[in-house]
């Protein structure tokens, strides 16, 4: 695991100066604090900083092929890359290496860019072809390793994280308000866009070729058809099922140093400790979290579980000062984030951390299994039907604005009057619920939204090109392309990457994937019963019962409580001062309101409030240390007089 940088100049005659591609390394060096490796040759210049891994004493990066006309620098773990070696040395090619970085150059001399077609693993790579000037980017098929570039001067600048581009291009702070409100809509910023509007994310299974100047991006994988394979009886299913992920598990065993597992305690950590439990010769590490508010406390279902599967278990009973983790959290995310689940997600990777450098997670499971509760109240509202459309929205522009905003069921009917599609999306956004109370969003971040079609778009272009009739599978896939990648995967990366700890996620498996995505809705999905036939096999493979059926937790915090308390100072100071307000994003009065409610116990608006907060926490601790001037001048005026 590592993080990776550089520059590709338009012109090979330029030079790259191996300082400048140090400095772009140095940004990143808690994503690999073991080696530093820099290649620089005619107007380019490839860097990386290395987690040691697998090969640890031949591994060092950027790697190279027979002639060295080919250099790589390689982000993440490709878990078949034994058997791709050997094919390999069948047709001829020589390994100097035993890391799964070399099979990659030796793949792209085979196949060129469609070498990613053979790659099973988490990637971000930067490969450069002397002989045609090209630069290959790639990122694996569901985003779980980053990697952002931006277009700037006649070079390309590319990072693992957009501060290695800031640390060379600081003037490339310019802020993309379309991003921001889709962090402000839906908690993160997804693919491609980023909070700044020269940089930008590859997207997920997307690779991009810069050569002569220009850059092509384009798809080179997506989930298949939904629904396609259905098996003939449980028992088939479950063993298949079985077979699949235990081989998806196993394969991520590799390593040449200590390993473990993140348990939660809920069905898909549960599930994968079992299945590394079965194929490890020694107790597995376990690590989790628990929560003095019992609320909020799964530590109980994690014990059960290490105790049912024999693990090695470490638990961290979590009493943070909260004002200084969000400080330092906040001063290294490069945009604003709004999952509070990153704390959690942090201290159990700087447990984790102390015992092993790589842990397996059971991420993916609620997107491709159908384990949010949204899955199957959005199902039961559709057997209320839709009203035409005409008449839907004349509900909701000439009746629902008279409502009383007190009155029980105004909410509901306003969710119910939209095409499901859209519903789904008005559930999962924070903005417009808001809004349709009192306004929240400055007049010119309206005029923005008004402009640009406002972030919905985002996810209803996921709907149009989603390949599934049934409607829950149609959600499943918009939030495995947006949610999944631009929250979850971003979150684990981040949150473990800051303490330098590798995490592979076995559900996401591609080909695992690709054969659960076929299976019908109702195997995922039964009544009001999630991740049906997950659960099944969880209780095969011994799981407890009682870590499987019960509330749905996630991986949370008591936010609630936190707010109103030890971080009420910090919310009120960071959100009503002049300098937050003056940014000019929200209207003073709807903060004030959204602050009272919350603080009267009136609502609960700390999910809200918390994006707020990581909002002005990003200007201050990140935008502002990189640059003075984080807004262009003329805005911040414009906006700021709307407050005068």
């Amino acid at each position: 695991m590592c993080g990776i940088a550089g520059i590709v100049k338009t012109h090979p005659d330029g030079g790259v100066d191996p300082a400048t591609v140090h400095r772009m390394c140095e940004a990143i060096v808690h994503r690999g604090p073991d080696d530093e490796g820099i290649y620089v040759t005619s107007g380019v210049g490839l860097g990386m900083r290395r987690l040691s891994i697998i090969d640890l004493a031949g591994g060092h990066q950027p790697i190279f092929n027979e002639d060295k006309t080919v250099w790589i620098v390689f982000n993440g773990e490709i878990y078949n890359f034994v058997e791709l070696c050997a094919e390999l040395e069948k047709r001829g090619h020589h390994f100097r290496t035993k890391t799964d970085t070399e099979v990659i150059v030796h793949l792209y001399e085979e196949l060129g860019s469609e070498c990613v077609q053979k790659l099973r693993g988490m990637f971000a790579f930067a490969l450069y072809d002397e002989g045609r000037h090209k630069l290959l980017m790639a990122r694996d098929r569901f985003g779980k390793k980053p990697l952002h570039y931006a277009l700037s001067q006649d070079r390309l600048l590319f990072g693992s994280e957009i501060k290695s581009i800031h640390a060379v291009a600081p003037e490339l702070t310019a802020i993309n308000h379309e991003a921001l409100l889709q962090y402000m809509y839906f908690g993160y910023i997804p693919d491609p866009a980023t909070a700044f509007l020269s940089i930008h994310k590859l997207p997920a299974g997307h690779l991009l070729e810069f050569e002569k100047g220009q850059v092509r991006v384009r798809q080179y994988w997506d989930l298949p058809q939904y629904g396609t394979h259905a098996p003939r009886s449980e028992e088939e299913c479950l063993e298949e099922l079985e077979w699949r992920l235990a081989e998806a598990v196993r394969i991520r065993l590799i390593s040449d140093v200590p390993l473990g597992a993140l348990l939660s305690g809920g069905t898909d950590s549960s599930t994968v400790v079992a299945l590394m439990a079965r194929a490890s010769s020694k107790p597995v590490k376990t690590f989790s979290i628990a929560f003095d508010h019992e609320d909020f406390n799964e530590a109980h279902y994690a014990r059960l579980v290490a105790q049912r599967f024999g693990t090695d278990h470490h638990e961290l009973v979590v009493e943070p000062n909260i004002l200084e983790t969000v400080e330092t959290l906040s001063s290294s995310l490069e945009e604003p984030f709004g999952d509070s689940s990153m704390l959690p997600t942090y201290f159990v990777s700087c447990l984790a951390r102390k015992h092993v450098t790589v842990a397996l997670s059971g991420d993916g499971g609620d997107e491709i299994f159908a384990g949010y509760d949204r899955y199957a109240i959005n199902l039961r509202r559709e057997v209320l039907g839709n009203l035409p459309l005409a008449a839907g929205r004349f509900y909701r522009k000439n009746i629902f604005p008279w409502l009383p905003k007190n009155l029980r069921g105004r909410r509901l009917s306003y969710s119910v009057s939209l095409p499901w599609h859209e519903r789904y999306v008005d559930s999962i956004s924070f903005v417009p619920l808001f809004e349709r109370e009192i306004s929240l969003l400055s007049l010119d971040l309206r005029k923005s939204l008004n402009n640009g079609g406002g972030p919905e778009q985002v996810m209803y272009r996921y709907f149009d090109q989603a390949p599934a009739t049934n409607p829950v599978d149609k959600l499943l896939y918009v939030d495995t392309k947006s949610y999944l990648v631009g929250d979850i995967l971003t979150k684990v990366d981040r949150m473990s990457m800051a303490t330098s700890l590798e995490v592979r996620v076995p559900i996401l498996d591609h080909v695992f994937v690709e054969w659960a995505t076929a299976l019908p809705t109702n195997w995922k999905l039964r009544g009001k019963q999630q991740k049906y036939i997950l659960r099944k096999l969880a209780e095969r493979i011994g799981v407890p019962q009682e870590a499987l059926y019960r509330n749905k937790q996630g991986f949370a915090i008591p936010l609630v409580h936190w707010i109103r308390h030890e971080s009420r100072d910090l919310i009120m100071s960071a959100l009503l001062e002049p300098r937050t307000l003056q940014r000019g994003y929200f209207e003073p009065a709807g903060i004030k309101r959204l602050l009272d409610e919350h603080f009267s116990g009136r609502r609960d608006h700390s999910g809200g409030i918390w994006r707020l907060l990581m909002l002005e926490l990003w200007h201050r601790n990140y935008l502002e240390r990189i640059h003075p001037v984080s807004v262009e001048p003329s805005r911040i005026n414009c906006m700021a007089r709307n407050h005068a």
